[in-house]
Formats: C-alpha cells, sequence, structure tokens
C-alpha cells in the first residue's frame, strides 16, 4: 500500500500535466486542420507554465526543513525498508524513449507539427536548456543523494530529461493522438519512479525534475519561431528530403554501400 502510495505521487506530474492539454487537444479535433507551417507558429501560451512552476516550487521548498523534506526521509525509508536489494539500472534508457519515439515516427513516416529539421532543432534546444538548468541547480543545491554517492541529488537529471523529451514528443504529436502524448509522460513517470526505487533520488528531487523537463521543452517551442526568425530572417524556410541510397562503389569489386541522403535547401 506504501508503494502505492509513492507512485501515485511521483505520477501525478505526468497526469496531470496530460490533463492540461486534453481540452486543447479535443477542441483541434473539431475545427479544419491547420498546415504544419501554421501550427510550428503557434507557441505554449504563458499559463502552460504554471504546472511545471507548481512542480519547481514543491521541489524548492523542501530544500528547507519542513514537512516536504521529513516526506522525502520517510519515503526514502520505507522503500529501502521494503526494497533493500532493488537494483533495475533500465531508467538509465528509458528517460531516452520519448525523444527516440519522435525520430521513430517521422522515420515511419507519420509527421508530426514540425518537420524533421525544426523538430531536431527544437529537441536541441530543449536538451540544452534542460541540461544548463538542472545541472546549475545541481551544483547550487548541492544535495546529497539518498544512498550517499555524491551531492548531486536535486533535481533528478534522469526524471527532467524523460519529461523535457516526454513533453517534446506530446508537443510533436498531440494532434495526431493525444495517447501518444500519454505514452510519453507514462515512461517518464516511469524513470522517476526507479529512480526512487534505485535509491538515487528523493520524492522531492523527481518532482522537481519533472517540473524543469516540462519546462524547458515549453521554453524551448516558445523561443524557437524568434530564434528561427533572427538567424534566418522573416520570409526564409528550411527545405529538405531524406531518402534512402544505396550505390555501388567500386566497379571492380563490386562493393555497395546502403543509407540514407539527407539534402536541404535554405
Amino acid at each position: 500500500m506504501k508503494s502505492f502510495f509513492l507512485i501515485l505521487a511521483v505520477s501525478l506530474p505526468g497526469f496531470i500535466f496530460a490533463q492540461t492539454v486534453t481540452p486543447t487537444t479535443r477542441d483541434s479535433s473539431l475545427r479544419p486542420q491547420k498546415t504544419s507551417v501554421m501550427r510550428g507558429q503557434d507557441p505554449p501560451k504563458v499559463q502552460s507554465f504554471i504546472v511545471p512552476a507548481v512542480f519547481i516550487t514543491y521541489g524548492l521548498i523542501s530544500l528547507g526543513n519542513n514537512a516536504i523534506r521529513r516526506l522525502d526521509f520517510t519515503t526514502r525509508d520505507e522503500l529501502q525498508e521494503d526494497h533493500p536489494l532493488f537494483a533495475d539500472h533500465l531508467d538509465n534508457y528509458m528517460q531516452f524513449a520519448p525523444g527516440a519515439a519522435v525520430f521513430a515516427l517521422n522515420f515511419l513516416g507519420v509527421k508530426g507539427k514540425h518537420n524533421l529539421t525544426d523538430a531536431t532543432a527544437l529537441f536541441v534546444i530543449s536538451e540544452g536548456i534542460m541540461g544548463v538548468s538542472t545541472s546549475g541547480v545541481k551544483k547550487w543545491v548541492g544535495r546529497k543523494r539518498p544512498d550517499g554517492s555524491n551531492d548531486a541529488s536535486f533535481p533528478s537529471g534522469h526524471t527532467a530529461n524523460a519529461f523535457a523529451e516526454a513533453e517534446f514528443l506530446n508537443q510533436e504529436y498531440r494532434d495526431v493522438s493525444p495517447w501518444i502524448g500519454y505514452a510519453g509522460y507514462f515512461v517518464a513517470t516511469a524513470t522517476g519512479v526507479l529512480r526512487l526505487y534505485n535509491n538515487k533520488h528523493f520524492v522531492s528531487d523527481v518532482v522537481a525534475g519533472a517540473g524543469f523537463g516540462i519546462a524547458s521543452t515549453k521554453l524551448a517551442y516558445l523561443i524557437y519561431p524568434h530564434l528561427k526568425k533572427l538567424v534566418l530572417g522573416k520570409n526564409t524556410t528550411m527545405k529538405y528530403s531524406l531518402a534512402p541510397m544505396y550505390q555501388q562503389i567500386d566497379p571492380l569489386s563490386q562493393q555497395r554501400a546502403a543509407g540514407f541522403s539527407l539534402n536541404g535547401t535554405f
């Protein structure tokens, strides 16, 4: 029963945030679909940052000696008592699954909100914001991990990365199906839960990490249209084509090569 409430608590960031995008998704299904370019120019609204801000605030409050911090320790103690030998490092790989899904869906021909070039740029910007912000806060706070291995517990970088990529997946494919975004949130939540069971983070580390991750991707989508306009100019567009390639390298030895050809124009 204790584990059930723990998983429920850590799941709240993903599922609460998923619910905040559902009305928009349903409304969009009743309206004529916009073109990819038009949707790409519709950045997140400021109100959508409220939920990740609450998660980050929850984590920051835990830096003091209060009920939230005491909950961190009691939860850690209960998990270690119930699962002292738990060790599953699947979280090291699961954090990358939502982002990989975006590129896999593109490869399979399921188009998202942006073309592959813009989506890649958004992904890089999001990962950059997430990485800089979480590593900076880790150094500033210096919280010791539950297992005592180092002083980089707050916030959870694995969870931040997982939720950043889950929000990336949601932004790109929520107009295709909201369930794609839900799947990303589920994987991100599972990543955070595993960080707790592996005794690498406290609950507040994971909740704050979710906030940093979601906010990083939403910020990337907010600034990217302006950044793209600044770099390429107002009326400049990027076009690309990705096609399979199979050619003979050496006619004498009959060596052949297979791969993909990427052609782009600005």
